[in-house]
């Protein structure tokens, strides 16, 4: 029920994030969703990628700090309030969002796709799934 994003940890200054990314470009890495926060000396690049530890394997080669963190990806129907409809089911749960992001499918019928980040994993899927909305599995990220 949960994906794995990897959180990379970067340098704030110029280049940092281009220098990462080639070195995902270099190894045909797919990134399907990306996330950047910053403060005035270090970045955190969160991103859900096609293949985890081939992933996780070329950054750790290259020197790149990263960890592994379970999300869960979301289906959002693409109308006006599609979001608060999701965003009250979690609350009607009293799951807790700690971040979330939004990222591009192919060809998504209706749909946009969220990354939530949320203080337990298992009670927001239920919750959820309960009320018909469809969750992202792994192997949903390589059609998206």
């Amino acid at each position: 029920m949960s994906i794995k994003q990897i959180s990379v940890f970067l340098e704030n200054k110029p280049g940092a994030l281009y220098a990462m990314t080639g070195v995902l470009a270099q190894n045909k890495i797919d990134m399907r969703a990306l996330s950047l926060a910053e403060t005035s000396d270090f970045g955190i690049a969160r991103m859900i990628v096609d293949d985890v530890y081939k992933t996780t394997t070329v950054l750790r080669d290259a020197g790149y700090i990263h960890s592994l963190t379970p999300v869960l990806g979301v289906a959002i129907p693409d109308v006006p309030g599609g979001l608060n409809k999701v965003l009250q089911v979690l609350t009607d749960a009293k799951v807790n969002v700690e971040y979330m992001y939004a990222f591009l499918g192919g060809e998504t019928g209706g749909k946009a796709y969220m990354i939530f980040r949320v203080a337990d994993n298992n009670k927001a899927a239920n919750a959820l799934e309960y009320r018909g909305i469809k969750l992202v599995e792994p192997e949903d990220i390589q059609r998206l």
